[in-house]
This record gives C-alpha cells, structure tokens and sequence, in this order.
C-alpha cells in the first residue's frame, strides 16, 4: 500500500515537472516570437523609412532636374529674342546706310546735271552777248567782255561753293556711318566678352569679325571723301600726267 502510494506522488511530480517544463519552452517559444516580430517590426518600419526617404530624394532631384531645364529654357529664348532685336537693328542700320548712300549718289548725279545745264547755257550766253557787243558797240564791247568775264569768275566761285557745302554735307554723312559702324562693333565686343557659351561667343565673333571690315571699309569712305580745299585747274590724277576732268570741290572724283 506504502508502495502505490510513493508511486502515485513520483508520478505527480513528474508530471508536475513536465507541466513546468512545458511551461517554460511555452514561454520561452512566446519570448522568441515576440522577438522575432519586434525585429521584423523594426525592420520593415526601417525600410519603410528608407524607402520614404529615397521617394524624397527622388522627387527633390527631379524637381531640381525640372527647374534646371526651365531655367536653360529660359535662357535659350532670351538669348534668340536678344539675337533678332540685334540682327534686326543691323539690318535697319545697313538698309538705312545703303538708301543715305543712294540717294547722296542720286542728289550728286543730279547736281552735276545741273551744273552742266547752266554751265553750257550761260556759256552760250556769255558768247552771244559777246558778239553783239562787239558788233553793235565796237571798242566798248571789250568793256563788256571784261565785265561779263567777272560774272562769269563769281559764277564760278558760287558754284564752286555749292559743291564744296555739297561734300561737307556728304563727308558729314560719311563720318555719321563710321560712327554707327564703330558702336555696333564695340557692341558686338561687348556681347562677345560676356557670352556664356562657345557657340554663342563664335557666332559672336563672326559677326564682329564683318562688322570690323564695315567699320573699315567706312573709314575708307571717309578718307576718300575728305573735302579739300582749293579751286582751279584740274590736278593730275595721282603721278600721271593725265589731267583731271572732275569738276572742283567733286568729293566722288578718283583724282582726289
């Protein structure tokens, strides 16, 4: 009886034992899950995290990358208006200088025209009187001559005085166009200096390139059409002896 009895609390001890044992893995199993979905938790709110922040960084760059083109954009199209407003104004200032220039030859043509006109008419006057004079008045028509002579000397020194203004007038013209030529290049220099680009800056240069050789060849203009001073015979035409045939005070002749 002693015996089934001792047996009997063995076994309830033992599966007391095994209960607690039970327990405890029970507890610990629960401890490493908990653990497990802490860790996995973490993990995924990091990457969570980690993904939001790199959605951020994404969208900043290409916000960035966004207003960067707009800006280029920008650029580009200042940089085509400024390019037209400046091809524009060359094209007026050319136009502008070809139709002075024109329309000075025109007035010169018209005035050597002229001069010629009166010129042979009052040749044939002077020569008509001169044969009345002699054949109605005899002795006193060399009076006459000397007298008409005169006239005809300060003809001369007024015409020779109208061409001179003429010249001034289209030597002032001349010297107008070099100055225009002069600002547009100093322009072009300044443009060319603050350029960004190559592509600009060698565009740039083309175009400063030509309008240096229209600021020079108006200076040449300008030289060539100085007014100079002094009337009379016609002077050789550079060291030839061949006369020269322009009228005086013609600021167009070759022979100046």
């Amino acid at each position: 009886m002693a015996e089934q009895k001792e047996s009997s609390v063995l076994f309830s001890l033992k599966e007391l034992m095994s209960l607690e044992e039970s327990r405890i893995k029970a507890e610990e199993a629960d401890k490493e899950a908990q653990a497990r979905a802490e860790a996995e938790a973490k993990a995924a709110a990091e990457r969570s995290a980690r993904e939001a922040e790199e959605r951020r960084l994404r969208t900043e760059e290409e916000a960035r990358r966004a207003e960067e083109q707009r800006r280029k954009e920008e650029a580009t199209r200042l940089e085509a208006i400024r390019h037209g407003e400046l091809e524009k104004a060359r094209a007026e200032a050319e136009h502008r200088s070809r139709m002075e220039a024109l329309a000075a030859q025109q007035a010169h043509e018209q005035q050597l025209a002229a001069l010629k006109s009166d010129q042979g008419k009052k040749r044939l006057k002077l020569t008509v009187g001169i044969i009345s004079a002699v054949l109605v008045l005899g002795g006193a028509g060399i009076g006459y001559k000397i007298s008409s002579n005169a006239k005809e000397q300060a003809e001369k020194d007024r015409i020779a005085a109208a061409e001179k203004a003429e010249a001034e007038k289209q030597y002032a013209a001349l010297k107008s166009q070099v100055e225009e030529a002069q600002k547009h290049q100093e322009e072009l220099e300044r443009q060319r200096d603050s350029a960004k680009d190559e592509a600009t800056r060698a565009r740039l240069e083309a175009e400063l390139s030509k309008a240096k050789q229209d600021t020079a060849n108006a200076r040449a203009a300008v030289g060539a059409g100085a007014p100079r001073g002094g009337g009379g015979a016609a002077k050789p035409r550079g060291g030839s002896s061949k006369p020269c045939n322009c009228p005086p005070g013609d600021p167009l002749c070759s022979c100046l």
